[in-house]
């Protein structure tokens, strides 16, 4: 292996630095004894080195065994909030390639679990917003927990479901508005009651699209169609009257015509 090779050579350049000493010290004219004394200096500035870079590298390799074990136990709890399989790892796979894999794959799980919880708590704000109006209960949701991705489906389709009854309440409510105020006017009726007050009140999102109040609003406009109908037939009958007495009184064409009118 290439690294292998480099090695040899780190090996060569050391015996050639310290042939290179030695003919120095010998040229120099240096005591045997100071020729040991140099050569052990230089054996403990190699030793000091070496051992520092194979302390710098068993600390790494410390890190990642220590990074294994976090991110396997962060796994294993992810896993089991989110309700998935255990994560399958290549156990013929170096420690470096291992370490990255499980990091890589507990930041995936972490921003899983961001992204569920961020979209509960945003079920959550409209489901509280549509109860508000409709006057239902809120969903039943452990906030405690990470949803399941069925819990998510669920809520959804239960926000839908709120959102297409309170668009049906809405029409209704604004269609049968349209028809009281127009037989308000009509019957020259002034509301007199807070409920009939909150009907014709301009601002329509103020008005709460219970069942109770979208059974008070059809009633309400059942009774005034009831006046309208019975003010009819009481008309009718007045004009029948006058009818009648036109023709016991001989009213001519023309005075009954400026009558007409009213």
């Amino acid at each position: 292996a290439l690294s292998e090779v480099l090695a040899a050579e780190a090996v060569t350049c050391l015996n050639r630095a310290m042939a290179a000493l030695r003919d120095i010290w010998e040229e120099i004219g240096i005591p045997e004894e100071q020729r040991l004394e140099r050569t052990d200096t230089v054996r403990k500035h190699i030793k000091s080195l070496l051992d520092m870079m194979v302390a710098e590298e068993e600390s790494l390799k410390e890190r990642l065994l220590k990074s294994i074990v976090l991110c396997r136990k962060e796994l294993d709890t992810l896993c089991k909030e989110l309700q998935l399989g255990p994560f399958e790892i290549e156990e013929e796979s170096t420690m470096l390639q291992m370490e990255k894999n499980l990091r890589t794959r507990v930041e995936v799980l972490q921003k899983q679990k961001r992204d569920r919880k961020q979209e509960l708590k945003a079920l959550q704000e409209q489901d509280r917003a549509l109860c508000d109006i409709l006057c239902t209960p809120v969903f039943s949701a452990d906030t405690g927990s990470v949803p399941s991705l069925e819990d998510l489906d669920r809520y959804r389709r239960h926000v839908a479901s709120l959102n297409t009854l309170k668009e049906q309440r809405r029409e209704e409510f604004v269609s049968n508005k349209r028809q009281i105020i127009l037989l308000m006017e009509e019957l020259d009726h002034t509301p007199d009651t807070s409920f009939e007050r909150d009907v014709v009140c301009e601002d329509e999102e103020a008005f709460c699209l219970s069942e109770d109040n979208i059974a008070a609003l059809q009633n309400l406009l059942q009774q005034l169609e009831a006046r309208r109908a019975l003010n009819e037939a009481v008309c009718a009958e007045l004009r029948a009257r006058i009818t009648a007495l036109w023709e016991r009184l001989q009213i001519p064409e023309e005075e009954r015509e400026s009558s007409a009118v009213h």
